[in-house]
């Protein structure tokens, strides 16, 4: 179950990146066949590997396993500035989306 998760989120991640499998493997670091293998479910990515994923793709592993979510990336970015928002701010950035979700 978790072998094809992974394999089917890389695909996601890697298409909506707009990246061939050749070019994911290159930027990575590793032969040619190296995001195939994982794709086609041949292999699995170690843990050092994974987090390589994670960074290329400017997610958190949490993220990676989050299916729910359609743009990761784009959370982590709104993150990352928030934390370096006031507290006066974030509260009126919370109001803003509470209001735009009603």
């Amino acid at each position: 179950m978790y072998e094809d998760f992974v394999k089917e989120r890389i695909t996601q991640l890697r298409i909506k990146k707009g990246v061939s499998e050749y070019q994911m493997s290159y930027d990575l670091g590793h032969s040619r066949g190296y995001v195939y293998n994982i794709s086609s479910g041949k292999a699995l990515p170690p843990l050092k590997e994974f987090f390589a994923i994670c960074d290329y793709f400017e997610i958190t592993p949490q993220q990676f396993f989050d299916n729910g979510t359609q743009t990761p990336e784009l959370i982590q970015k709104a993150l990352e500035g928030m934390k370096q928002l006031s507290e006066d701010d974030m509260l009126m950035l919370l109001g803003i989306i509470n209001r735009m979700l009603k």
